[in-house]
């Protein structure tokens, strides 16, 4: 049996952006160029937020610091720093993306129908 052959990190934001083209390929024009730029941010973002994740799986959300010459502790490590910052700014974007597709070709979930009735 073959390994699978890992991608590289630009070939695996290209495959995200084709994606989440794909999720906007009926959108007219005009907002198709809007979509573009927030859709290349997402698609590395959501990347990076993957890496981070598996930084922080790995390591742990916290590492060790010295202060001086007898002074140690813990604290939060700048990956999940990073992550959480990441992951706010993604879902901003994600939520700017969502609101340029028309409310028509929305699925709606299960719950918000039920809401609805």
């Amino acid at each position: 049996m073959a390994a699978k052959k890992e991608r590289t990190k630009e070939q695996r934001i290209k495959a995200e952006k084709t994606r989440l083209k794909g999720i906007f390929k009926e959108l007219d024009e005009n907002k198709k160029k809007l979509v573009t730029p927030l859709i290349e941010k997402a698609a590395f973002m959501s990347i990076e937020l993957d890496d981070l994740q598996e930084t922080i799986r790995q390591e742990g959300w916290t590492s060790e610091y010295q202060n001086g010459e007898n002074q140690w502790g813990t604290k939060k490590s700048p990956e999940a720093d990073t992550y959480i910052a990441l992951s706010k700014n993604y879902a901003a974007v994600i939520k700017q993306l969502i609101d340029l597709v028309p409310a028509a070709k929305r699925k709606v979930s299960r719950l918000q129908a039920l809401r609805d009735e």
